[in-house]
């Protein structure tokens, strides 16, 4: 932005103005980008981003067990990789073939439900 500001005092300077045009250029062009533009900055970096990656984006993913998953271990197939899981209820156990939820990544144990 003060860049921006420079730049147009330098053309205010090839178009002849004085110095003191060329400061008052500079700094109401200056402070006009830095109001328009820190807000639309401050938006941005604010965001959060929109793709999860990471095990962020393996949690609500669905899996295939591929040995009996309880409360203690298992195993399953999620996202074309094999994961240790374990039950999120440890009372509940999935058998080979079902379909289960990834509920969140402990580690690189998945808790699936």
């Amino acid at each position: 932005m003060l860049a921006a500001g420079a730049v147009a005092a330098a053309v205010t300077s090839k178009l002849g103005g004085g110095t003191v045009i060329q400061f008052v250029v500079f700094a109401v062009v200056s402070v006009a980008l830095i109001a328009v533009v820190r807000p639309i900055a401050n938006r941005h970096r604010d965001r959060r981003p929109e793709l999860a990656t990471g095990v962020e984006a393996l949690k609500g993913r669905q899996a295939t067990v591929l040995e009996r998953v309880d409360g203690s271990g298992g195993r399953i197939k999620l996202a074309g990789e094999i994961w240790s899981a374990r039950s999120f209820d440890t009372d509940r156990s999935y058998d080979v073939g079902q379909q289960v939820d990834v509920i969140e990544i402990d580690g690189a144990t998945a808790v699936v439900m």
